[in-house]
């Protein structure tokens, strides 16, 4: 089998059977020990799976619900599924029941996997609201549940012949998954995606790939997002060994465990990685802590391609021999690529992580693009600092008049879930993707991308000036005592802020000073703590305009998040939501 015959999803397993069979094709940590599956076993397993789900009556187009952490069978339900034409619908399980049951209703669902008891419960509470759902299986051993080996133990007395004649009545063009996005207003959208969009972006995205079929990659950002699962079928069909972290809380040490050659990270992450980092170094003293301040500060100040001379290189390879080294050892050592994407990267973290020889790599894209439209790469100078990256092959960007980004190609969406009309307003009669983001061509050759701000968020004060909020919300974010902050003052005389100062970090600067702090409600009401993010705000305000500048703030208790509804499931803040959250700060800062 030759790349050019991949087409559908299941072809990137048959590829790696033929060209890269792995002992360790997908890897999960049980009861304290890394159990490796083969390429022989998955392919075994996904084929008993298709056998199964046929004897359970499932036919082509019938919607299958996967509502999991990431683990090896989550893989192989995915290619027993898409093998025999049904249609894979991940849902993120932080959603509410409220979601599931439209979600659940909306694609029709026919039976559902989930991971573990908490997310049975949850569809238990629905199950009788879904007409259309026959069965729930679990993952997990649970008692009084069905579980999942129950399909794969009925499909060993399947038929092959079936599976391999629905097999090959699967075009590319066929629709292969509904992945629902809950946007930041309004119920979910369903972005159906065909087995063409996926693939094509995965093959395009292999030339920004540094790694080869001897490579391991740990996987933690949620497989329900099409960036992590199209991740899933780049490994595959490179041949890349996909280890599965045990969870959030346990990245560091799987990290340590398994030296990955490749991962993909969000920029929160990234961000905490980076605090806990300056944490430890605050904690040095003398020459170390020192050393260590040097470092980072002359981190700040990398650019790539020796641009900044020899005298900086010189010093560079210092700090990475005596404090860098420390940072490429937390996350395995061996790192050749972090891909980051999801939401924009502060550029003072991408200075700070390649200087450190941490190569991360800043990406662009969304559901509705299967996702790749852009992202940076370590080869062919192809690094900008602020951008994301040059366009990959097989997607064609425009930037319209008002700066909207456009984009054309194999990987855009074939449309939304039963909504012709939503489908209309995003794509064009040329064919064209309107993303919502604005956006331009920068660099010497004007290349590389660079988003500047989310169309619909752009607004203006009652002075009529112009006000970009990401871009000041990145800034902002620099801040060691900000975690998280959304710009406001839409129509109003004047931008002001709603702050969540970052708490942990809060804690032992008030330890260090000596301030009774307590909880976050008193930390939040203490004025010192109030002067001091003043002083923060009043030295991030300088890098804007006067008519751009925070003029007020408020400070938020606890931290914004999906399940207490500020945020979306890809971390993107629920503006609206907030607004309407926190209608007693506006009242207070604005005074109307």
């Amino acid at each position: 089998m030759e790349l050019k015959d991949v087409s559908r999803l299941f072809d990137v397993l048959y590829y790696q059977k033929e060209n890269y069979p792995q002992k360790d094709a997908l890897v999960a940590k049980i009861n304290g020990e890394w159990i490796p599956t083969s390429t022989e076993e998955y392919l075994e397993k996904a084929n008993n799976t298709s056998k199964g789900l046929l004897k359970l009556g499932i036919k082509q187009g019938d919607k299958i619900a996967m509502i999991s952490n990431n683990r090896p069978e989550w893989c192989m339900m995915d290619i027993g599924i898409a093998q025999i034409g049904a249609i894979n619908v991940p849902i993120y399980p932080t959603i509410s029941e409220a979601d599931y049951k439209y979600i659940f209703n909306h694609a029709e669902v026919k039976l559902c996997f989930v991971s573990d008891e908490e997310l049975l419960q949850k569809v238990t509470h629905i199950k009788n609201e879904v007409p259309t759902l026959e069965g729930v299986y679990t993952f997990n051993e649970i008692k009084g549940a069905q579980h999942w080996s129950e399909v794969t133990e009925l499909g060993k007395s399947g038929n092959q012949e079936d599976v391999e004649k629905l097999k090959s009545e699967v075009k590319a063009e066929d629709l292969a998954t509904i992945i629902y996005t809950s946007g930041t207003t309004g119920v979910p959208k369903g972005v159906m995606l065909s087995h063409q969009n996926i693939v094509v972006n995965s093959l395009s995205s292999m030339e920004r790939l540094p790694v080869d079929s001897t490579a391991k990659s740990l996987s933690f950002l949620p497989v329900c997002h099409i960036y992590e699962r199209m991740l899933l079928y780049l490994y595959m069909v490179t041949g890349v060994s996909i280890y599965f972290a045990e969870s959030m809380e346990t990245i560091g040490d799987n990290l340590r465990e398994v030296k990955p050659q490749v991962f993909s990270a969000v920029p929160r992450l990234l961000e905490k990685v980076y605090d806990k980092i300056v944490a430890k170094g605050s904690d040095l003293t003398g020459i170390k802590k020192t050393l260590f301040f040097w470092a980072l500060e002359l981190g700040q100040k990398f650019e790539p391609y020796g641009a900044n001379g020899g005298w900086y290189e010189f010093q560079l390879k210092i700090a990475r021999k005596l404090i860098f080294s420390k940072w490429k050892e937390a996350l395995g050592g061996e790192v050749l690529a972090v891909a980051s994407g999801s939401a924009a990267l502060q550029p003072r973290l991408a200075r700070v992580f390649l200087a450190a020889g941490i190569p991360v790599m800043e990406g662009y894209g969304l559901t509705e693009t299967s996702p790749v439209i852009s992202v940076n790469e370590d080869l062919n100078r192809g690094t900008m600092i602020g951008t994301v990256g040059r366009i990959i092959s097989n997607v064609e960007v425009k930037i319209a008049d008002d700066g909207e980004i456009l984009t054309k190609g194999p990987c855009v969406m074939m449309g939304y879930y039963k909504n012709q009309e939503l489908t209309d307003q995003v794509i064009d009669k040329d064919g064209y993707f309107h993303t919502g983001d604005i956006g331009k061509f920068v660099g010497p050759k004007n290349d590389f991308l660079k988003i500047t701000d989310r169309k619909k968020e752009i607004f203006k004060t009652s002075g009529g000036k112009y006000i970009a909020p990401q871009i000041m919300e990145n800034k902002f974010k620099e801040s060691r005592f900000i975690e998280q902050i959304m710009v406001v003052g839409e129509g109003k005389k004047h931008p002001a802020a709603l702050i969540v100062p970052a708490f942990e970090f809060l804690q032992d600067w008030c330890k260090i000073k000596g301030y009774q702090c307590g909880s976050n409600q008193e930390m939040i009401e203490n004025e010192k703590v109030i002067s001091r993010i003043q002083q923060e705000v009043d030295e991030y305000n300088k890098a804007f305009g006067s008519w751009e500048q925070i003029k007020k703030f408020e400070l938020i208790d606890h931290v914004w998040g999906i399940d207490t509804g500020e945020l979306t499931p890809t971390l993107k803040l629920k503006r609206k939501a907030i607004l309407a959250k926190y209608e007693h700060l506006m009242t207070k800062i604005y005074g109307e």
